[in-house]
């Protein structure tokens, strides 16, 4: 029950706070050294995919490091100040109450008729896509492919690395939630990697190449759970279930990830509309393959749908896994 209460703690306290931009957050400081182990690693070899490998090991060992010493010198003090870091620690690796701030502003800007300008601003924030010719119906689905997609890197995958390392505390004789941390940790390091250095461009091509492999390896299991789980809430909001399933099994595949399509295929069926797409991105156009049954784009409302979607199946993602760790422990 005090793991429990631990791990329900970290997700309130991003219910609550969210990520406050005036205090320094740990995912900067792996970038940081993404970035430098980056820059020696290019010095010191000119095989790039030799390169690449040895930063993905750079960033992983630095960062379980770190967290681990943070931990340990908690717990010096005592076990009460071990889990208050812990907890606040682990809430810093799941993202879901700035997510879903900022796809209900690009909700609030799109009620202004009168000009989309800020609605393209808005969602210019969370997309990687070029907004500034976007209609309402494109802005609509930029916003509800980038909350359905980040649902996995932001939440569900963090959460399940956290309370599949909790599992090793009674071998490694340490706490279940010092376990989580670390195991959060690495996969935001993963993750963290993939979004600087995992492009398909010149540069990263070749040294990219590790971090990005394990990067999709991370989220194979999260990214098909979530989609389940998508599924699950649907019904519980009385949204397309059926569809949403169907679309599932048979457009999850189609994205250039082989992740980011589960999340998204379940809310294309779930809301009865059609996501993906010919999308903007550096003022070239990608050609994506649509999601979903329908041509009927998305509308505002659906922004709204699409995060009491993503919240429902995030809980139940939370609570399939606490449930299933306290069969195997």
């Amino acid at each position: 029950m005090i793991y429990f209460s631990q791990l329900l703690s970290a997700i309130l306290l991003d219910a609550l706070l969210g990520d406050p931009r005036w205090y320094p957050h740990p995912v900067r400081g792996i970038g940081l050294v993404c970035s430098w182990s980056e820059a020696i690693t290019r010095l010191v070899t000119s095989n790039l995919y030799l390169a690449g490998f040895i930063t993905v090991i750079v960033v992983l060992g630095t960062t379980g490091t770190i967290v681990s010493l943070i931990l340990y010198a908690a717990a010096s003090f005592s076990s009460t100040a071990e889990g208050v870091v812990a907890v606040i620690l682990l809430y810093t690796t799941i993202a879901a109450r700035d997510l879903l701030r900022h796809s209900n502003e690009v909700y609030v800007q799109l009620q202004d008729k009168v000009s989309l300008e800020n609605a393209r601003i808005a969602v210019g924030k969370i997309v990687g896509r070029d907004t500034n010719k976007l209609n309402e119906d494109g802005i609509c689905r930029a916003s509800i492919e980038t909350v359905a997609e980040n649902m996995v890197d932001g939440i569900t995958a963090p959460l399940f690395f956290a309370i599949l390392a909790s599992c090793f505390a009674p071998v490694l004789n340490i706490s279940p939630i010092t376990c989580s941390v670390i195991g959060a940790f690495l996969y935001k390091a993963v993750n963290t990697m993939d979004s600087m250095i995992a492009y398909k461009n010149e540069r990263y091509l070749k040294f990219g190449r590790v971090a990005a492999k394990l990067d999709d390896a991370v989220n194979f299991f999260p990214a098909r759970l979530s989609g389940v789980c998508l599924i699950i809430a649907a019904f519980i909001l009385k949204l397309d279930y059926r569809k949403a399933a169907k679309v599932f099994l048979r457009d999850r595949l189609k994205h250039s990830s082989p992740n980011a399509g589960h999340t998204e295929a379940v809310t294309a069926g779930a809301l009865g509309i059609r996501l993906g797409g010919p999308s903007f991105y550096f003022d070239t156009i990608v050609e994506k393959p649509f999601m979903g049954d329908s041509d009927s784009e998305p509308v505002p409302a659906d922004i709204k749908k699409t995060n009491r979607l993503v919240i429902v199946g995030s809980l139940l993602f939370f609570f399939l896994l606490v449930g299933m760790r306290m069969l195997l422990i």
